[in-house]
């Protein structure tokens, strides 16, 4: 989990920052990298002055240009209040449960999803069973239970994702919860949204091997509310934020200026690369370019989320969906000048969020 979330980061990283706006060496550092240069290359303007740029070369420039604006990055999510919703056991084996939740209205279309708890009631173990097992295994009296999305594809064929692990004590009962935030966010991608939410909950050996223990078998959850005790089925708890109130609001307002006090918006700027010196001779196309920025401040929300991200920051106004650039550059090979074409990600924002700085991405939902 920690490689993932240091993925996360070193990708957010990647994006302009949600402070500063995308600046002149930010746009050489990146062109460098994507053509695997150490510095800007020196262009006689005598020899540039002669150059065309062919067809091919305008035509894929084209290309991808109209490409940036249709396909672009995902963003970072957060968001606060909560729904609690009771799952119905399916089917059951003595390791293995399959848990089926009705999806339907539980998201409201003005919110975002920030996490979901699945909660499950780990149930009493019996004196004597707990007795036999600490005789035969004194140092062994945990198990591990996994939670797996379940995925039923279009073909009828059955795909599963690990979505979160831990250990529990046979000693222990209560309420058990597992972050489960990535199984709705896959479960929100796909064609299909009015299909239920499949959890497969696996309670496995801690340790594998013939000589390893049996615990395992003596963990169970209740399936469903007994009279008398509460509700102790499996529940299901959706974080949401509501973006009325604590969303961005769009593009901001041209005639208004930005202070402390603005919510979040998408900001004009433009830049200018006919105006910068290192790019003379060198970018053939475009002369500059639209890049907006994100400026504003976002609402706090005043309640803790029940899982804390070890880097979880404050709710900060950023990109949350950029667009790459394509460029026309001059390439100097073997004496002879020619035009190509590059593309350079993350350089135009398409929608400014609140979001909380660190929050994990949501990986895409594969085939």
């Amino acid at each position: 989990m920690w490689s993932l979330w240091l993925c996360l980061v070193l990708w957010g990283l990647s994006l302009v920052s949600p402070s500063v706006g995308l600046t002149e060496q930010h746009i050489r550092n990146s062109l460098l990298q994507q053509l695997h240069l150490s510095e800007v290359p020196v262009l006689d303007k005598a020899t540039m002055e002669g150059l065309l740029i062919p067809a091919h070369v305008r035509a894929q420039y084209v290309t991808l240009l109209q490409r940036s604006h249709r396909v672009p990055s995902r963003g970072k999510r957060f968001s606060q209040k909560f729904r609690e919703m009771a799952g119905r056991l399916l089917a059951s084996e003595t390791s293995k449960h399959l848990l089926v939740f009705s999806m339907e209205q539980r998201l409201p279309p003005d919110s975002e999803l920030v996490q979901a708890v699945l909660r499950l009631f780990q149930e009493p173990v019996p004196k004597a069973a707990l007795h036999r097992q600490e005789r035969l295994f004194p140092h062994s009296a945990r198990a591990r239970v996994s939670v797996e999305w379940l995925r039923v594809r279009d073909d009828g064929t059955n795909r599963t994702s690990l979505i979160d692990s831990r250990l529990v004590y046979l000693h222990e009962s209560g309420w058990k919860a597992f972050d489960v935030t990535e199984a709705v966010s896959l479960w929100q991608q796909l064609s299909r949204p009015r299909q239920p939410l499949l959890l497969q909950v696996s309670v496995q050996k801690e340790h594998l091997g013939p000589l390893a223990s049996d615990a395992h078998k003596l963990v169970r959850f209740t399936s469903q509310a007994l009279e008398g005790s509460g509700q102790r089925e499996p529940q299901l708890e959706l974080h949401t934020l509501d973006l009325k109130a604590y969303g961005a609001q769009g593009d901001c307002d041209p005639d208004v200026p930005v202070t402390e006090g603005t919510r979040c918006c998408r900001q004009e700027m433009y830049v200018d690369l006919q105006g910068m010196k290192w790019a003379e001779n060198w970018v053939l196309e475009p002369p500059g370019f639209l890049a907006y920025e994100c400026v504003g401040s976002c609402r706090q929300p005043q309640e803790s989320l029940t899982f804390q991200w070890p880097f979880l920051g404050p709710r900060q106004c950023i990109a949350s969906e950029t667009a790459s650039l394509p460029m026309i550059v001059s390439i100097k090979e073997e004496g002879r000048v020619r035009p190509q074409v590059v593309s350079l990600p993350n350089m135009r924002v398409q929608k400014c969020s609140c979001a909380s700085d660190g929050a994990p991405v949501p990986r895409e939902l594969g085939p």
